[in-house]
């Protein structure tokens, strides 16, 4: 399966958790009030995007990348973080 590239894109109130998210590349990419509880986010590379308000509760993290993105009054309660892809791991978090 070919992985999809989304670039400079912006998602808002989308509900990821009935609605799964492409498999991918999201580069320059804003989420805002958007669900992600008990999502599958494997394998999914996040560079440098923003998450505001969003929900994250349980989202699976294997091998997910998280570079240079920021994190802005999310919860995000039982993450293991420790399975996604160490590198280049950058994330921010603010509230």
């Amino acid at each position: 399966m070919e992985s999809k590239c989304i670039y400079d894109q912006s998602f808002d109130k989308v509900n990821f958790s009935e609605k799964p998210l492409i498999k991918g590349e999201y580069e320059n990419c804003s989420f805002t009030n958007c669900d992600f509880s008990n999502a599958d986010l494997s394998e999914v590379i996040f560079l440098e995007s923003e998450f505001s308000d969003c929900n994250f509760s349980n989202a699976g993290l294997g091998k997910t990348s998280l570079l240079d993105v920021t994190f802005d009054n999310c919860k995000m309660l039982g993450l293991i973080f420790d399975a996604c892809n160490e590198v280049g791991f950058a994330a921010t978090f603010r509230n």
